[in-house]
């Protein structure tokens, strides 16, 4: 999947302006590299188009733990939205996220944030 239909896919299922959503999904790769191991992390920068890749670094080998809250509240102070704007572009990313990568891909990255992640990523289209 290219960027433009990244962005787009996002800005639809989200309901956001475009300007909008290039912020919060900058700031929702950014905080799925604190998340995600820098093994994994990289994985899924490879599967990425360049201009995502940029804003998912792993500043750590391991992965931080912390839950669907915690992962809005960072997005939200990132991207200048509210926590609200944060948790919808962060669930439409992740469905996005579905459709431009392999499907074993995906898995491995659910796998690592865990249930309540997931759960998320097959809610409402």
């Amino acid at each position: 999947m290219q960027y433009e239909e990244f962005i787009s896919n996002v800005a639809e299922r989200a309901g956001l302006p475009r300007e909008e959503t290039e912020k919060v999904v900058a700031a929702v790769f950014r905080t799925l590299g604190e998340r995600l191991s820098g093994g994994e992390a990289e994985d899924l920068r490879a599967q990425l188009p360049k201009q995502l890749q940029a804003h998912l670094v792993s500043p750590e080998e391991n992965a931080q733990s912390f839950g669907i809250e915690e992962f809005a509240r960072r997005v939200a102070q990132r991207a200048g939205v509210d926590e609200a704007d944060a948790g919808a572009g962060a669930i439409a990313v992740l469905k996005t996220l579905r459709e431009a990568v392999s499907p074993g891909e995906f898995d491995e990255v659910l796998a690592q944030l865990g249930r309540e992640f997931a759960a998320l990523a097959d809610s409402r289209p």
